[in-house]
């Protein structure tokens, strides 16, 4: 039996500014792939150029393939975690529509959409919409989506600061002061945990903080009279929307905790993949240094402007794992970025047609598990 509300959501005609940013968001993937296309294109001339070419082949010739295949299942697991988290939150809600099927829906819609728009800001709302499209209303999703966000956000926070403390010496020792930017990239991500929390909890005094400040700037002519009337919908809507949102998850502290406690692994199973790679090519690394400098590479990678931290993630993958890879580097690089960016995007696209058809919650079918072992 198919799910009442999805079947609503997707019958139901679309309102137009929905239609028109799934429209604008298709044409932003699109400009993404073909940049993406360009900048493989532009590393393909690198390798030539710079004669790397010939020991670029001849580290892949040696890669051993079963290291390859556990780089795979470490991101198969890194996914797993993300569905898990989702369904964490949706579990002890018996009135939710949402299924294990739409949730890994959720989960490659954000995959795909952060991968292929600048700075990943085209996941969180595309998810939204696929909440919606299962049947939840928009605060629900919004409510949902928000709280994961956030999470996420600062395991990433919580994740860099426990691999950075016990590693500081190495990274002083081997980077010297330009480790520096790591700490710069750090405390970023922390003001904006901060910030975000801000957000959630103080909406009022944000709003009038960002209202206050579109007036100063709009009234220097530094924005148009057009992105001061858009960049006002959003302070006073998506601010209160966004904290309501998170308040409404934030209910059950211990989910939140627990949510927080898949994040933290999931994020280690990501950061883990540069160890995975360095094994596949017979090099031997702590895994420990591995996971504090992907790590930092995440944080230089999310700070780039670019789909998927283009620029960001070669300059911050080379001065961080350039050390361990030495002449293998090159190929170490198109391995894990094979893995961890490129296979995922295209593996995202069938994920994000699956749908729930049973109708059954995953909270009916937890009680009906329960049910079965306890008989």
């Amino acid at each position: 039996m198919q799910n009442k509300g999805s079947a609503r959501s997707s019958s139901a005609p679309r309102p137009k500014v929905q239609a028109a940013g799934d429209k604008t968001g298709v044409k932003s993937v699109r400009k993404s792939v073909l940049f993406l296309l360009c900048v493989g294109v532009a590393y393909a001339l690198y390798l030539v150029i710079s004669g790397q070419l010939g020991s670029f082949f001849n580290a892949l010739a040696g890669v051993k393939v079963g290291w390859v295949i556990a780089a795979f299942l470490c991101y198969g697991a890194y996914y797993v975690l993300g569905v898990v988290a989702y369904a964490i939150a949706v579990v002890g809600d018996p009135k939710s529509p949402l299924g294990i099927f739409d949730l890994m829906s959720v989960e490659a819609t954000g995959i795909f959409f952060s991968n292929l728009t600048p700075n990943g800001t085209g996941g969180a709302p595309a998810q939204i919409v696929r909440l919606m499209r299962s049947g939840l209303s928009a605060g629900a999703a919004g409510a949902l989506q928000y709280t994961r966000f956030i999470i996420y956000e600062a395991g990433e926070g919580v994740f860099a600061a426990l691999m950075l403390i016990p590693r500081m010496g190495y990274f002083l020792d081997t980077y010297g002061n330009v480790f520096l930017i790591g700490a710069l990239l750090f405390g970023a991500k922390v003001v904006e945990v901060a910030a975000l929390l801000l957000v959630c909890l103080l909406p009022k005094q944000v709003g009038a903080v960002g209202r206050w400040g579109l007036r100063l700037i709009h009234r220097w002519h530094w924005i148009s009279d057009e992105r001061y009337e858009r960049w006002s919908g959003v302070v006073n809507e998506q601010i209160y929307e966004f904290s309501h949102g998170f308040k409404a998850g934030a209910r059950n502290w211990r989910l939140m905790a627990l949510t927080m406690l898949v994040s933290l692994l999931q994020l280690g199973f990501l950061y883990a993949l540069p160890w995975v790679v360095l094994r596949a090519f017979g090099i031997r690394q702590s895994l420990l240094t591995c996971l504090a400098c992907g790590a930092i590479l995440e944080l230089l990678t999310s700070a780039i402007p670019l789909p998927g931290g283009t620029f960001g993630a070669e300059g911050g993958f080379a001065f961080l794992f350039g050390p361990m890879f030495g002449s293998a580097l090159s190929a170490g690089y198109v391995v894990w970025r094979m893995v961890e960016y490129i296979l995922p995007v295209l593996a995202a696209v069938p994920l994000m047609g699956l749908r729930t058809r049973s109708g059954l919650s995953l909270n009916a079918r937890l009680r009906r598990w329960r049910s079965r072992l306890h008989r």
